[in-house]
């Protein structure tokens, strides 16, 4: 029997948490809490609908134009993102990762992106689900196999879920005081304060409710508690949701309402909530006045990032 479209399926359990982890894209499939889900799932069978808990390697979010210039060298990445004319989500969506380590609670799953046309670095990925006492714990370790520096960054893409209803309904607590904005190909623009021009849209460091904002933007100057965690929640109107909270290795976390056709059933049924080691069209750092968090791996060396989503009881 061929295995399910998404891939071989690898089911996590600890005290009240289930998690599925499917193979095709190291992908959060099902995330749940007494029964509850915490993110937006799909079926085992179903073809993945858009980047629904990928892990985003070697780069999340956009490469405008899918152009760059990295070591003197030009490249041009293939246009994965037609409409809007981008290179979107990295090389390895639907990449097939093997299993090398299985646990009732843990799975870790290995991948390489080989040296292509726009990317010409080899680079291995190890990816480890831990479901813990603190939720579920994601970790991404890129290794360069390469002999030459690699540009790199990656970050996960769940849509959350606080309760019943949708988007609009829930309240978001997002710590957050500056946003990228974008033009209307969503490609970066300018840095800004939260506060400064349409603060009703993008800044969440009161909690509210959403309501009909559109977002889908990168934010930045992440708010941390003392350990260097920055946390983002969001609750339902009876105070019970979901939390991802992630360290310094992602300075950047990309918030999506997740806008589509009103008749998609998707149509701002979860919160994307990103973090990302790097902003928008990090491959093309030299251009922007700020710092992007561009990662380059050298030859042989390894980075590591990570993230946790939790459950607010």
């Amino acid at each position: 029997m061929p295995a399910p479209l998404s891939g071989t399926q690898f089911t996590l359990t600890r005290g009240a948490d289930t998690a599925v982890v499917a193979s095709i894209g190291a992908s959060l499939r099902s995330f749940q809490h007494n029964g509850r889900d915490l993110v937006v799932p799909y079926e085992a069978d179903a073809l993945r609908p858009g980047y629904r808990g990928v892990t985003l390697v070697p780069w999340p979010n956009r490469v405008v134009d899918g152009r760059y210039t990295f070591g003197g060298q030009e490249e041009q990445l293939p246009l994965t993102e037609p409409a809007r004319g981008h290179s979107l989500h990295g090389l390895a969506v639907w990449l097939d990762y093997r299993a090398v380590s299985v646990g009732e609670d843990r799975v870790r799953l290995e991948a390489v992106v080989e040296a292509q046309t726009g990317y010409p670095y080899r680079v291995g990925i190890e990816t480890t689900f831990t479901l813990s006492a603190d939720g579920l714990v994601q970790t991404v370790r890129a290794t360069n196999l390469s002999d030459e520096p690699a540009p790199f960054g990656t970050g996960p893409h769940p849509y959350l879920v606080a309760g019943a209803g949708r988007v609009d309904d829930w309240t978001l607590d997002l710590p957050a005081a500056s946003v990228l904005h974008v033009d209307e190909r969503l490609a970066p623009t300018v840095l800004r304060p939260v506060d400064d021009g349409d603060p009703q849209r993008f800044d969440f460091r009161i909690p509210r409710t959403i309501a009909g904002a559109a977002i889908d933007h990168a934010y930045t100057d992440l708010q941390r508690d003392d350990a260097g965690i920055a946390t983002v929640r969001l609750t339902d109107a009876d105070g019970r949701g979901v939390a991802m909270r992630w360290d310094a290795a992602c300075p950047w976390v990309q918030i999506h309402t997740a806008d589509l056709d009103p008749a998609n059933p998707a149509h701002r049924a979860g919160l994307a909530v990103e973090p990302m080691t790097c902003a928008p069209d990090a491959f093309n750092a030299p251009v922007y006045p700020f710092d992007t968090g561009l990662v380059v791996i050298e030859p042989g060396q390894s980075f590591e990032a990570g993230w946790t989503i939790s459950a607010i009881d």
